[in-house]
């Protein structure tokens, strides 16, 4: 049985892809545990030349990838290149940990004892990858843990699955074994039977998540009864802070950036730039010229820097968030009306106020709220009134005042005179409160899939008192 994924644009069929049931899930992930310990026995240097080939077959589908996503999520073709340009990059920095998956020998009071704290795979890990940033976020869930010796499931969104088992594709065209990297696509409909299998199966030992702090919620609770521990990378509602010694082009910059970029679907999208009084009328203006210029078009002809949001749902949900702020007071800087259902142009709300929708819920779309503080005091309790933490940045031309400021921000991450949208493969990721807990990228997701075992090896004889 097959579903179809239709283009936000066009209504078209963009893909097609086999609707798995939950009861086809226990026979995949035996095959999973099946496979798991002969590629944790592979030495580091044979699994690190398989993922080196696992990365240049994703970017030898490159149009494969520009096509998969243009027509499933109305993605940019730039967008779709950065997500490819990036995924090899993770994959690659992958590969270069296998030899960096250390223990440690650490000195113990007990004479002619040997204690050591080794590193060891897990066994299967199931990754769950949204459609947002797909080529990225899909790899993401699966290279490291692959890298650390472990067999993967990659759960494909309903939204992207072409996008997500291109990637399985690749994986499988540089020679892992059989059963070591899988996909498992389903319909909308079963996606809660299905997850819930995934996680069920005892063959799946850990899971990472990234996507809505709602699902996320769910995901851990349906881990908990299984005792199995979560990465979660959940929402975000970043601010960045514009100080009044800033660099206001710079800031500006990066703040349109940092909104816009994908449509301002990105979970450490710029939600709220908070700006202190004695600049915020001169960085309002700034801001309303360069947003001016950001238009939307058809992300097939390529000819405008923002495309398709990926449904109408997005829409409605982000036009609720702007008619409550206006309602409660705020001004309409920037806006303009939807075409095609999907072709939403940018919005900037200045004056946004702690009463209002939009100074809290994410609204994952080309919308941002232009705050006012007082003073940096303000600003940073302003920065800090909000369930998620994720991204933040601050600008400010004193360097040393910027990380006062930062270490001040509650988030997993944080950029002084640079946006809130950065990512690289070698950096821990990952956010605090709603926007949930663990590290992806480079050696902190060692830690996150590997178990830590300590083990010790007696060289005397022993002496007990009974």
């Amino acid at each position: 049985m097959q579903f179809e994924r239709h283009n936000p644009l066009t209504g078209a069929v963009a893909s097609s892809a086999q609707a798995m049931q939950a009861a086809e899930i226990p026979a995949i992930a035996a095959r999973a545990g099946a496979a798991f310990p002969a590629w944790a026995e592979m030495g580091p240097n044979a699994r690190r030349a398989v993922l080196m080939k696992a990365a240049s077959a994703l970017e030898a589908r490159a149009e494969a990838f520009v096509e998969a996503m243009m027509g499933e999520i109305g993605a940019t073709r730039g967008w779709a290149m950065f997500n490819l340009t990036l995924a090899a990059s993770m994959v690659r920095e992958a590969a270069a940990l296998t030899t960096q998956i250390a223990g440690e020998v650490i000195p113990s009071d007990k004479p002619g004892c040997l204690a050591m704290a080794l590193r060891e795979p897990v066994g299967v890990i199931l990754g769950i990858a949204p459609w947002n940033a797909p080529i990225i976020l899909g790899v993401r869930a699966i290279a490291t843990p692959l890298a650390c010796g472990n067999a993967v499931i990659l759960k494909a969104s309903e939204q992207c699955p072409r996008t997500h088992a291109l990637i399985i594709e690749a994986f499988a065209d540089a020679g892992f074994p059989e059963g070591v990297v899988q996909v498992v696509t389903n319909a909308p409909a079963d996606a809660g039977a299905v997850v819930g299998a995934l996680i069920d199966a005892p063959e799946v030992r850990r899971i990472n998540f990234t996507g809505s702090t709602t699902v996320g919620r769910i995901i851990a609770r349906r881990a908990a009864d299984h005792l199995k521990p979560c990465l979660l990378e959940l929402g975000g509602k970043a601010p960045l802070v514009v100080l009044e010694d800033a660099d206001l082009d710079e800031a500006v910059k990066a703040a349109a950036f940092g909104a816009f970029m994908n449509q301002g679907q990105i979970c450490m999208s710029t939600e709220r730039i908070i700006v202190v009084d004695a600049i915020a009328d001169e960085f309002a203006r700034r801001f309303k010229a360069k947003v001016e210029t950001l238009t939307v078009g058809d992300p097939r002809e390529g000819t405008t820097p923002l495309g398709a949001v990926v449904d109408a749902k997005t829409v409605v949900h982000c036009r609720s968030l702007v008619d409550d702020a206006l309602a409660h007071g705020a001004s309409l800087l920037v806006g303009g009306e939807t075409t095609h259902n999907v072709l939403m142009p940018a919005h900037v709300v200045d004056g946004v106020t702690r009463e209002m929708k939009l100074f809290r819920d994410e609204s994952f779309g080309p919308v941002v709220g232009v705050i006012h503080a007082r003073d940096e005091a303000h600003a940073i309790e302003l920065a800090n009134d909000s369930d998620y933490g994720l991204s933040a940045a601050v600008f400010t031309r004193d360097t040393a005042r910027g990380l006062r400021v930062a270490r001040q921000i509650r988030s997993g991450i944080c950029h002084i005179n640079g946006p809130t949208v950065h990512d690289e493969a070698q950096m821990p990721f990952g956010g605090v409160g709603a926007s949930g807990y663990g590290r992806f990228g480079g050696k902190a997701g060692i830690d996150s899939f590997t178990e830590l075992r300590w083990i010790t090896m007696e060289t005397r004889p022993g002496h007990f008192p009974i």
